[in-house]
């Protein structure tokens, strides 16, 4: 069973191009999770890693650009079915991530939980485009495929992590839903609605999602049955913590919120200090408190994490680094401050 308790963790992608040391620095955190390396190769980029094996889809590496084809998805797909009951159809090979491998032939027994990621159906639909720049998602006969394809994908992987710890879990990053909700995004919002609840449904193991932009929180937290939401709390916070009777209910029924505080941005990180970010994370949980949300609760099944990912930075790994440090010892404060 997951716990919260102010636990840390982090989202997988990470600028570092030494895997080793990659490695090191999630394993360092109360909950780890294997780091996605874009920067070692293209094929650890999240939207490349789903990919593998979906019907109609062909990496074109050169120039970095992942190609969907329609008459090659019609072509593939006979092929696809006929093996869709072999687990190693859907299997992160060491080719779409030699890093998902090296975590997994580590000791990762003795933490609390273990933690896998892959991208959500909607992002990978709203990302992968045909030879029109028609996203796949907007394809109806794909669009049935893929959350069918994705939820594999995940399964296997949850699999494969609880052989290494009974407590893991795989969350899916999901940028795709700040927008999927829009009228402009050319998918109803009704229609993705049900998709998504009947995905969450397929899926193995506790179930979570990541994103770092600001979509319909009132969807995440009550429409549907998420154990785990992870936001950027630091760019999102404040409009998220006015969700406070969704955010109730999430937290009463056992779900887990982790809130991302820490900048990985190297400007942010010089512009905010860590009492800054401990006083902003405490300033939500306040207004929560006083707005009928149990503090204690809220701590209790509370994690902690970097704001985002960031691959930007002009020096390289340094100031995500720094991030893991600096959410280590807010961690601390707050552990010693609420007794956990």
């Amino acid at each position: 069973m997951l716990k919260g308790d102010l636990a840390t963790t982090a989202m997988g992608i990470m600028p570092h191009t030494d895997i080793e040391q990659a490695l090191d620095l999630a394993l360092s955190l109360d909950i780890p999770f294997w780091p996605q390396l874009p920067k070692v190769s293209y094929y650890e980029d999240m939207y490349v890693q789903i990919t593998e094996h979906f019907p109609g889809i062909s990496i074109d590496e050169q120039n970095q650009r992942v190609n969907f084809s329609l008459p090659a998805f019609y072509n593939e797909l006979e092929n696809y079915l006929l093996l869709t009951e072999d687990e190693n159809n859907f299997t992160l090979t060491e080719k779409y991530s030699v890093v998902y491998r090296r975590f997994l032939a580590r000791d990762l027994k003795s933490y609390q939980a273990i933690r896998g990621q892959a991208i959500g159906p909607v992002s990978m639909g709203l990302k992968i485009t045909d030879e029109e720049r028609k996203p796949i998602i907007y394809h109806p006969e794909v669009r049935e495929l893929l959350f069918d394809f994705v939820a594999r994908k995940v399964n296997v992987q949850y699999r494969e992590l609880t052989a290494k710890n009974p407590n893991a879990f795989v969350w899916l990053d999901e940028p795709g839903l700040e927008i999927i909700f829009g009228s402009f995004s050319g998918y109803t919002s009704e229609r993705a609605r049900e998709d998504y609840a009947r995905f969450l449904t397929m899926l193995e193991g506790p179930k979570g999602v990541h994103l770092c932009g600001n979509p319909d929180w009132a969807f995440l937290l009550r429409e549907i049955e998420l154990d785990i939401l992870s936001l950027d709390a630091l760019g999102c916070g404040r409009i998220f913590s006015r969700y406070t009777g969704e955010i109730k209910a999430f937290l009463e029924r056992g779900g887990i919120i982790a809130w991302g505080i820490i900048p990985t941005l190297t400007a942010e990180q010089e512009q905010y200090a860590l009492p800054y970010l401990l006083g902003k994370l405490e300033e939500y949980w306040d207004y929560l408190a006083q707005h009928g949300v149990d503090r204690e609760l809220l701590v209790k099944q509370a994690w902690l994490a970097p704001a985002r990912c960031c691959l930007i930075n002009a020096d390289g790994d340094a100031t995500v680094t720094r991030a893991f440090r600096l959410l280590k010892e807010l961690a601390k404060k707050l552990k010693e401050k609420y007794t956990v």
